[in-house]
């Protein structure tokens, strides 16, 4: 066997290089493999996005990267309600802004379909996780703080917080927590977190005393009630800083691996240190990832406006696609906005083809890769055979033009005619949905310039021409050929060319007649635009 297939880890992937790191670093521990969590934080104060679905689905991929290696593993998905409302996210009502500090699971729920703000917000993130078949434990913070799950962590942080507050000053040179402790209570008065500074732990009573002094919240100052008091830090009336909390949840679920975006680095390099040497917990294995960025090189954002939600994808791509976008790679940031979801469409199928060796890859190492991806992309459950590849493009173009009564029928006819379809099948009438989604909502989809040379240039504008004043679709066939002869172009190299124009792919249905079943107009105008 080659060498360099020996040395492959797994399937290839990054998935498989992080499990076997993520055992060799427990091996070195010598910590019990028993079961090895993964973990996740769910953001509940804003609308997710693809970002927020992106952390869940890569952890639960290097799930199942660990138990391809044999161990049993687990992903818990944290949701983050305990936090306050620092901003009322862009589109959702302004009268939100009263709530500004207090957690989202104490505010009540605008769309009035659950019992709070943040079960509703983490309830959109599950539904994406549970449409891509992702298994998860859900564990709420709230529910955490009020039901003591991290309570003994909670009392050591607060017991040595005044070498945590020396740590983070010289770490970062964040001076807050030199007189401050870790821990926000929630002010008994006014119901915000945040807003009320705790100073003295009170080790005996497990509890703080603190005072509603105000606070800058999402860059705005908010009042304090200036009220004092002490709260018990064991019942749930407060939350641990972001500085501490995930060393504590760390400890707590027994955790082994969790990523982050580079956007929180400063907190997971403080929290790593305060699990290795407050709580004695070895700190999880980490994967730093970039963001998801949107064309004009933003990161996509609830606070900004600029929400891709995974629902949004899963309107008009599958599950897979979505997936293949989580897995194709971690490292590096991705501009990606709506018009991409019909090449990872198309994309996913052509990883099937290669993977069920209808189209080969020379080199063995890519092979071994890309084989390994479809097999994440599908959680490690593949089908016995591929499916029928029909171009996301060609669908959305049938879509445009077939009555919507009767759409479904009018599509699963015409690729019937073409003969390209002869048995019907679930997945199939699933991507119809979703490319009639995108007719309906967009009707075109952008295409990318091919690079022409001038012989095939004046047989684009040729064959457009001639489309426009035949109205047989025989005919058109043949004009095909001819406009390729003429302009000293190998037939099956120009068919090749105007698929790609029409459908992105290299081959499709008989031209003639699918020229005249989606309009002689359109097909000229997009020939047209190549130019």
């Amino acid at each position: 066997m080659n060498k360099e297939l020996e040395e492959i880890i797994g399937r290839g992937t990054w998935i498989d290089k992080v499990a076997k790191r993520i055992i060799e670093r427990e091996d070195r521990l010598k910590r019990n493999k028993e079961i090895l969590r993964v973990e996740s934080g769910i953001g509940a104060s804003g609308i997710p996005h693809i970002g927020s679905l992106s952390d869940a689905i890569r952890a639960y991929g290097v799930k199942l990267g660990l138990e391809s290696m044999g161990y049993r593993s687990e992903l818990i998905a944290f949701s983050d309600d305990m936090d306050g409302l620092r901003k009322v996210p862009v589109g959702l009502p302004n009268e939100l802004s009263k709530f500004i500090g207090m957690p989202v699971s104490m505010i009540q729920d605008p769309f009035k379909c659950h019992n709070s703000y943040g079960e509703h917000m983490s309830s959109l993130l599950k539904d994406a996780l549970d449409k891509c078949n992702i298994e998860y434990k859900f564990q709420s913070g709230t529910d955490a703080y009020k039901r003591g799950l991290l309570n003994k962590q909670i009392t050591t942080i607060l017991e040595r917080a005044d070498i945590i507050g020396r740590k983070i000053a010289e770490m970062l040179g964040q001076k807050k927590f030199e007189k401050a402790l870790p821990y926000f209570p929630l002010c008994e008065r006014c119901n915000r977190i945040y807003v009320a500074e705790s100073y003295e732990y009170l080790k005996e009573e497990r509890k703080v005393r603190y005072k509603c002094k105000g606070a800058e919240i999402g860059g705005v100052w908010i009042d304090g009630c200036n009220y004092e008091g002490e709260v018990s830090v064991i019942k749930g009336q407060g939350k641990l800083s972001w500085k501490v909390e995930f060393a504590a949840r760390w400890s707590a679920l027994d955790i082994r691996f969790e990523a982050y975006g580079k956007d929180i680095a400063d907190s997971v390099k403080v929290n790593d240190w305060v699990s290795d040497n407050i709580l004695n917990f070895p700190h999880p294995y980490h994967v730093k990832y970039e963001m998801f960025l949107d064309k004009s090189g933003k990161k996509i954002s609830k606070s900004l406006g600029n929400v891709f939600t995974p629902q949004t994808w899963l309107r008009y791509g599958s599950p897979q696609s979505l997936l293949l976008l989580m897995f194709k790679r971690v490292a590096g940031s991705r501009n990606i906005s709506i018009d991409d979801i019909p090449s990872y469409m198309d994309e996913y199928d052509l990883l099937e083809d290669i993977y069920f060796g209808k189209i080969k890859v020379d080199n063995p190492l890519k092979l071994m890769k890309l084989k390994g991806l479809y097999e994440y992309v599908n959680l490690l459950k593949t089908k016995d055979k591929p499916s029928i590849h029909i171009p996301y493009r060609m669908l959305v173009q049938l879509a445009s033009v077939a009555p919507k009564k009767n759409r479904l029928d009018y599509i699963l006819n015409k690729l019937h005619n073409y003969n390209i379809v002869k048995e019907i099948s679930q997945e199939l009438i699933q991507r119809i949905e979703l490319a009639s989604n995108w007719a309906d909502d967009f009707k075109i989809i952008e295409r990318k310039k091919l690079i022409l040379k001038d012989n095939e240039k004046r047989a684009v504008k040729e064959l457009a021409d001639l489309i426009l004043i035949s109205e047989d679709a025989e005919k058109i066939q043949e004009k095909i050929f001819e406009v390729a002869r003429k302009n000293e172009l190998d037939p099956p190299v120009f068919f090749k060319l105007i698929y790609q124009i029409l459908i992105g792919s290299d081959r499709g249905p008989r031209l003639g007649r699918y020229i005249m079943d989606i309009g002689r107009e359109d097909v000229a105008k997009l020939l047209l635009e190549q130019l």
